[in-house]
């Protein structure tokens, strides 16, 4: 039986996955910061994770999983102030959108969903520990800095020196840091901003920095040191590194075990960003098309890959998932969800991608192996492990014919009445109607097929 192996960002290579507790799993994700809807990225970024909770736990680990939600930034204050709402306001309305989106896409809940404003009391101790270990001071402009050439491992996640590294994205080198490098820990409040924006604390009224969020957080829900930290590779530095400092600056020893980081999504071999106009939210792309060819999109990548997103990959997408979901449709198997035979020649290759650092493709290539058989042999074992397997991955989990068929609702009526006039037509022998009935529903995007039984099934083009 394969072991699972995982690419460790702290040691650069895969690593047999060994927990801390024999059977279970703790696994910590950096979430979103709820200021707008949630992007393509992010959708990518809760793909990985949600594949990798979904294998752990069909590989008969109990995971605990932890998926933070910031719900205090400056970019939340900013937003609120201009739309003239809460704070509060604003993260339940986008909160409740990204659940929305999330659910859509199939993905399932973390068991926790902790939020940044409920452990402001556990960051003030951190931030207490280090001020003590000399790793904190205050500045003159009242914030609380971590002072980063204190720490010794400084570095070790992105595998840069001290010299080579810069302040990070989303931290203002203010002039009251002993070194541009350090980091803040504790904003001092602003008179402008909203009080529902600050904290009492021992240095001030003020906030918690981002990067303190997530020590804080980790450690309450799964302790000083735990199995897997995640999130995207943007946040590798300085988010991560900075939190390794902070934790392991506060209590020492190690913080976590595997390190894993997905890759950034592109846009037709470009950068997804705001100012190059290539930016997508999930539900402009849900829209557009059906949210699980957009979860099958993602996993035809592997998660440490690039993703390059584009209308040609989707509908190339598109047309595979409707291979499998035809498959399928051939074989009558029941309404009960299938479970897996692990015994069985492709669940054993499948279990050995899945096991090769969660690899996506080489396990949804067993599916199409599947189908093929399927199609072949119309055996009614296979179709049923092929919905088995597609399940572990979030797939295959609808009525074949609901997926086929899907579409605007309200037009079905009138696709199965020309099918019952075309019957007619044939009936009658007159085959240029039924020519004629065929060829405009396949202008209108619908694909007939004529069974040996004699009836007809649809689908959508």
């Amino acid at each position: 039986m394969s072991q699972l192996k995982i690419y460790n960002t702290l040691a650069r290579d895969k690593q047999v996955f060994v927990p801390m507790e024999a059977g279970k799993v703790g696994m910590y994700v950096c979430g979103m910061t709820v200021y707008d809807y949630c992007h393509v990225g992010h959708a990518r970024m809760m793909m990985a994770f949600d594949v990798i909770y979904r294998w752990l736990m069909a590989s008969g680990y109990e995971v605990k999983y932890v998926r933070n939600i910031t719900d205090i930034d400056d970019k939340i204050i900013k937003r609120a102030v201009e739309n003239g709402e809460t704070i509060g306001q604003l993260v339940e309305r986008n909160v409740r959108y990204m659940d929305e989106d999330i659910a859509a896409l199939n993905m399932l809940p973390p068991t926790v969903v902790p939020r940044a404003t409920e452990y402001v009391p556990q960051m003030l101790s951190i931030i207490e520990q280090l001020e003590s270990k000399g790793l904190a001071y205050k500045s003159e402009d009242g914030d609380v800095n971590y002072a980063v050439r204190g720490f010794a491992g400084y570095g070790k996640l992105s595998g840069k020196s001290l010299d080579d590294l810069r302040a990070g994205e989303r931290v203002d080198v203010a002039s009251g840091k002993r070194d541009p490098l350090d980091f803040v820990l504790w904003k001092a409040a602003k008179e402008s901003e909203p009080l529902e924006a600050k904290w009492d604390s021992k240095w001030g009224k003020g906030r918690p920095g981002w990067h303190i969020e997530c020590s804080a957080m980790s450690c309450a829900t799964l302790g000083q040191h735990f199995d897997i930290h995640g999130g995207g590779a943007d946040l590798q530095f300085p988010h991560h590194e900075n939190e390794i400092a902070q934790s392991e600056g506060a209590f020492g020893g190690n913080m976590v075990n595997y390190w894993i980081h997905n890759g950034f999504v592109r846009v037709d071999n470009e950068k997804m960003s705001k100012s190059l106009g290539n930016f997508f939210t999930i539900r402009d792309v849900l829209k557009q098309y059906d949210a699980e060819v957009i979860r099958f999109f993602m996993l035809r990548a592997h998660y440490r890959s690039p993703l390059n997103y584009s209308d040609a990959h989707i509908d190339d997408a598109k047309g595979a998932l409707t291979r499998l979901y035809t498959a399928l449709s051939t074989v009558d198997i029941g309404l009960d969800a299938p479970a897996v035979d692990w015994e069985e020649a492709h669940a054993l290759r499948f279990r050995e991608a899945m096991d090769d650092d969660f690899n996506t493709p080489l396990a949804v290539a067993e599916l199409f192996d599947l189908a093929g058989e399927v199609n072949r042999s119309k055996s009614l074992d296979a179709a049923r492990q092929l919905k088995a397997l597609a399940g572990v991955l979030g797939l295959l989990e609808r009525a074949p014919q609901a997926y086929l068929q899907g579409g605007e609702q309200g037009g079905d009526a009138g696709i199965v009445d020309a099918i019952a006039r075309r019957a007619a037509a044939k009936k009658a022998r007159n085959f240029a109607e039924a020519d004629a009935i065929r060829a405009e529903l396949t202008a209108a995007g619908i694909i007939l097929e004529d069974k040996p039984d004699g009836t007809t099934t649809w689908r959508r083009a």
